[in-house]
């Protein structure tokens, strides 16, 4: 008899060891921005993946458009619907004015090893940014860039004055709008999914976006002229709902972190070469569609109404966004400096 308890409970103990270990082979939702395959998703699998070949848990990927817009997902993240989000600060902006600082125009560096420097070196970035998503109950995991920004219209781009009476689709960003204010259009925000058909009606004449978002949307087959401006990049953040990570063990919140890490070295080394396989398939599709890329005089009239959207960041954001940017142009100097 005596044996037969001490089997059941062995037997007992092995089903609540089971059950324990179910218990914490959690489902994890993330959702992001973008289609299969673009530079989001890529990140988003590979962020997945880590997980997956290094623990029981399970992350679940929810691609645009499948639980909403942009602002839809960052709600759901922030109510803890969503445990992982990936939000440019393009929209993120409303919510953290100072996220908005990447739509400084003429503030990042043109080029691509600069920009991956600044984004692995820079004291704003990886340290400033992750106290300032906190006080909004997100966990800023990692920042890193997509693409130079395009700009596609309904007529080639080469100064301010081709950007009179251009209705020029913008996020729902303040910045953003300043900046196309600055150039000289007139800035619409328009959600996501109304682009492709607002610049088929005309309701807007152009837009701006990565170019390897403009090949995977098929906007250049109703915007065919694409211009090179140099004013920026996008940027992205994948976060999670703060009380979610606080909430993990020790052991999961590495795990996290480390697959952050992996996803973020995996799509850096992804978009190497991406905008360049991008617009040569443009090239082949469309036989309407014409390549500017600004020369130096050119840029310089644009560069020239870049202080005046400085101007309004300081105004939007106060001390925090005065410190954030007197930081942003320390670690871009120490990156140029370096590439001297």
């Amino acid at each position: 008899m005596k044996s037969h308890k001490l089997l059941t409970g062995a037997g007992i103990g092995a089903l609540m060891f089971g059950m324990s270990t179910a218990a914490f082979a959690d489902n994890w939702r993330y959702a992001h921005e973008e289609y299969e395959g673009d530079v989001q998703d890529v990140f988003a699998v590979a962020f997945k993946d880590y997980v997956e070949e290094n623990s029981d848990h399970s992350v679940q990927i929810y691609r645009f458009g499948e639980l909403g817009e942009s602002d839809d997902i960052m709600e759901q993240t922030r109510s803890g619907i969503l445990q992982f989000v990936n939000q440019s600060p393009g929209f993120t902006g409303s919510l953290i004015p100072s996220a908005q600082i990447f739509f400084i125009p003429y503030l990042l560096p043109t080029d691509m090893d600069q920009v991956l420097e600044f984004f692995d070196e820079s004291k704003a970035i990886n340290e400033m940014f992750p106290e300032i998503y906190a006080e909004h109950g997100l966990e800023l995991l990692q920042m890193y860039p997509e693409g130079e920004m395009v700009v596609t219209s309904d007529e080639p781009i080469t100064s301010p004055a081709d950007f009179e009476n251009k209705k020029i689709r913008t996020m729902t960003n303040p910045l953003l709008a300043e900046t196309y204010n600055a150039f000289g259009a007139t800035p619409t925000p328009l959600p996501w999914g109304e682009v492709y058909g607002g610049l088929q009606t005309g309701i807007i004449d152009g837009q701006e976006n990565p170019i390897f978002w403009i090949e995977s949307g098929g906007l250049y087959e109703v915007s065919p002229h694409l211009t090179f401006t140099s004013h920026g990049w996008f940027t992205t953040a994948m976060m999670a709902n703060q009380d979610f990570f606080e909430g993990l063990s020790d052991d999961d919140k590495t795990l996290v972190r480390e697959a952050s890490e992996a996803a973020y070295d995996h799509t850096i080394e992804h978009i190497q070469g991406l905008a360049s396989e991008s617009l040569a398939k443009i090239q082949e599709a469309c036989d309407e569609c014409t390549v500017t890329r600004l020369n130096d005089e050119q840029i310089q009239a644009f560069k020239e109404r870049a202080p005046q959207v400085e101007e309004e960041f300081l105004e939007m954001t106060g001390e925090t966004g005065e410190e954030l940017l007197e930081q942003f142009k320390a670690d871009l100097e120490a990156v140029t400096e370096d590439a001297e």
